[in-house]
C-alpha cells in the first residue's frame, strides 16, 4: 500500500444516502481475481444505460470531476453486504478519500485496509463541502480539511492514521512484529493432542 500523502483536489458531490455495496459494485462484476480493474464497473447501474452508454446526468460521468480524489456523500455509505470489492472499485476509480456523516462498519474498516481515508463529519459540515466547487486541501497528518477561508478538523483513530501515513496493510503490520514472531517460533514447544 502506498503511504497516504496530502491531497489537493476538487470533491465529487455525491449527495446520496444509504448507498449499498451492490450499487457501488454490482455482483456480476465480482469475478476478477485481483484488486485492480474494478473501477470501470463502479456504480455501473447508475453510470451506464442498458446499451452500456454513459448516462450524461450521472455525477461520475461529468468531466469536471474526472480527476477528483475525494467523494463527499450522505449517511450510511457502504451499507449492505461486506464485499471488499466495493472499496477496491472506489480506489481503482481514483478516490482516496470518502467523507460521510456515517459508514457501514465493515465498509469503514475495509477502507483503511485498502488505503482509502474514510472521514466522518456532521451533516452541517457535509452540506458545506457539497456546495464547495473549488479545490480543497486535505492533510491527514494535521487532520485538517481546508477550503477557501475555512477549515475543518476531523477525528481519526491514531493506529489507523499511522497505518495510512506509513502505507501499512495487514501483512506489513504483521511483518513489523517479525522479531517477536521469530522468537516465539524458536522458543515454543509444539504439543500434539495425539500423544
Amino acid at each position: 500500500m502506498k503511504p497516504f500523502t496530502k491531497i489537493i483536489s476538487i470533491i465529487t458531490p455525491f449527495d446520496n444516502a444509504n448507498v449499498d455495496t451492490d450499487q457501488i459494485i454490482p455482483k456480476q462484476f465480482l469475478k476478477l481475481i485481483t484488486k485492480s480493474g474494478f473501477g470501470k464497473f463502479l456504480f455501473y447501474d447508475w453510470r451506464f444505460d442498458h446499451d452500456g452508454q454513459k448516462k450524461s446526468d450521472f455525477i461520475l460521468n461529468d468531466p469536471r470531476y474526472e480527476d477528483s480524489q475525494i467523494l463527499v456523500t450522505n449517511e450510511n455509505f457502504g451499507c449492505g453486504s461486506s464485499r471488499e470489492h466495493a472499496v477496491w472499485a472506489l480506489k481503482d476509480f481514483g478516490f482516496n478519500v470518502i467523507i460521510s456523516p456515517s459508514f457501514a462498519d465493515i465498509f469503514y474498516s475495509n477502507c483503511f485496509k485498502n488505503g482509502i481515508l474514510p472521514i466522518i463529519l456532521d451533516i452541517e459540515k457535509i452540506k458545506k463541502l457539497l456546495q464547495y466547487a473549488d479545490k480543497i486541501e486535505l492533510d491527514l497528518a494535521s487532520q485538517k480539511i481546508t477550503f477557501g477561508d475555512e477549515s475543518i478538523i476531523f477525528k481519526i483513530d491514531s493506529h489507523r492514521k499511522i497505518r495510512l501515513l506509513e502505507g501499512l496493510d495487514d501483512i506489513d503490520l504483521t511483518l513489523k512484529e517479525d522479531e517477536k514472531i521469530e522468537y516465539f517460533e524458536k522458543n515454543s514447544t509444539i504439543v500434539s493432542i495425539f500423544d
